[in-house]
């Protein structure tokens, strides 16, 4: 007689998805001006089962002011990367991810007075 788990016996961190170093160097490079100029204080980095998730705080106690996520299964799709706002909405979404990250880019320039 054969007991089944109803869970897989085997979790591993493969069955993860993860950000690659040559996805993380772009996103700590926008992180670092993004400190340097005062916008962000802390991130968080999550690898689960659908994606990955690079979160950006403001303070450490807060909500993510931006969530930037990869979702390999979107590639074929909409893209695999996106950038999230606080409120959920989506504010880019592709396949490059250097393309994506443009759209935090812009919240640098700010108009002087």
């Amino acid at each position: 007689m054969t007991i089944q788990s109803p869970l897989p016996l085997h979790t591993g961190p493969d069955d993860r998805v993860s950000f690659h170093r040559t996805e993380l160097g772009p996103i700590l490079t926008l992180y670092g001006r993004m400190v340097a100029a005062g916008e962000w204080r802390d991130y968080g980095i999550s690898a689960l089962r659908e994606m990955a998730v690079f979160s950006v705080f403001r303070r450490t106690a807060e909500n993510p002011l931006y969530r930037i996520e990869k979702r390999p299964k979107l590639r074929l799709k909409q893209g695999q990367y996106s950038v999230v706002g606080m409120d959920g909405q989506v504010l880019k979404r592709g396949n490059d991810l250097a393309a994506v990250l443009r759209v935090l880019d812009r919240k640098l320039i700010r108009s002087v007075d």
